[in-house]
């Protein structure tokens, strides 16, 4: 069982399992329903439900994002990673809206600190860089793998605590786009590897 005061120091707080009994608590200014303290599963569901409504905002964040860096990027192979990974983060987004339909919650959004500060250096990387440059194209690829690594993080976590709270469909649901995520990365470190660290490095400043 996890202890309470691990639950109220967490860093993420995530999704309600609505099968738990009916108690409305508030604490940090937050409202959940329909869950209780009693047990560990029961305790692990105001995480997971905070974890999900930070990380679709983040989600969405990084669908306005993808666009720029696609058409930021120099070579076709990165162009085209970016373009798959958006219409991959749309499906996300769509399937983080279903584990909310799925456990009888609102699909509310709340903003994720740090996707969005991983999307700005994105941003940034973009303003300080040449276009045309390989060099754009390590940098891009370097912010990109900081929000892959951090989806998979994340994903992983409600992977686990939808397993513990016994939400097994939502479970796989989300264990899909942690494969997605794990791919995602391995092509990013493919393109870096053998094309833009490769070209960036003979490039003259």
């Amino acid at each position: 069982m996890l202890p309470r005061e691990c639950i109220l120091h967490s860093i993420y707080l995530l999704l309600a399992d609505h099968h738990f009994s009916k108690l409305k608590i508030i604490i940090y200014g937050i409202s959940y329903k329909n869950y209780g303290w009693q047990h560990g599963r029961q305790q692990v569901a105001p995480v997971f439900y905070r974890s999900v409504t930070g990380y679709l905002l983040g989600r969405k964040k990084l669908v306005k994002v993808l666009p720029k860096l696609e058409e930021a990027a120099t070579s076709r192979e990165l162009k085209k990673a970016f373009a798959d990974h958006l219409m991959q983060t749309k499906t996300h987004v769509t399937r983080l809206e279903n584990v909310f339909e799925m456990l009888g919650e609102e699909a509310t959004a709340k903003k994720c600190q740090a996707m969005a500060g991983i999307a700005d250096e994105g941003e940034e990387i973009i303003d300080e860089t040449d276009e045309g440059t390989a060099q754009r194209d390590v940098g891009l690829i370097f912010a990109a793998q900081k929000a892959e690594h951090y989806e998979i993080a994340t994903y992983g976590g409600l992977v686990q605590l939808a397993k513990t709270m016994r939400h097994n469909e939502a479970a796989e649901i989300l264990a899909e786009t942690l494969a997605e995520e794990k791919q995602a990365d391995e092509l990013l470190t493919k393109i870096a590897e053998t094309s833009s660290n490769v070209k960036a490095n003979k490039e003259k400043d």
